[in-house]
């Protein structure tokens, strides 16, 4: 009895954590997989990729890469493509080198660019709250889940945490 008291006590007393913490963060963005390891899980999903190079390696900035996406990102993709009606999205940009550095970055497979679309833009718009613009002046949505959608003109930069 003195031993299940204990973990009753234990239980009850545990503080609430409402934070995401960094570390949450990255544990739910999963894994880095290769190109084709996300190939695998995109195109049966109807996402496909665009570059103006015609080509996937993650060194050539006029590539779109897949290497080192995080699994989290893809899944995000995934879920967006299916929640927006889309019966197709175009990634526009990967982990290719090119983009801005930092830890939630492109290289780091955290981002992916897709290209405008009428059903993909009027979800973003009517389903995610907008929030200040980004400090380069582009306009900004956000999800319930924290993922960030900026309208960089010619395609979405979106952010999956």
């Amino acid at each position: 009895m003195k031993f299940f008291t204990a973990i009753l006590t234990l239980t009850l007393s545990a503080p609430a954590v409402s934070a995401v913490l960094p570390s949450e963060v990255r544990a739910r963005s999963g894994t880095a997989l290769t190109q084709a390891q996300a190939e695998a899980r995109l195109i049966p999903n109807g996402i496909t990729a665009s570059s103006s190079g015609g080509c996937t390696t993650r060194s050539d900035p006029t590539c779109t890469s897949y290497q080192g996406i995080l699994s989290g990102t893809v899944d995000g993709v995934i879920t967006l493509k299916n929640a927006s009606g889309a019966s197709s999205l175009i990634i526009t940009g990967g982990t290719e080198v090119g983009h801005a550095s930092g830890t939630y970055s492109h290289y780091n497979g955290y981002k992916v660019d897709i290209r405008h679309s009428t059903t993909l833009d009027n979800y973003v718009h009517n389903h995610f709250t907008k929030i200040a613009d980004r400090s380069d002046g582009y306009p900004q949505w956000q999800a319930a889940s924290g993922n960030i959608y900026c309208d960089e003109g010619t395609h979405w930069d979106v952010t999956f945490y």
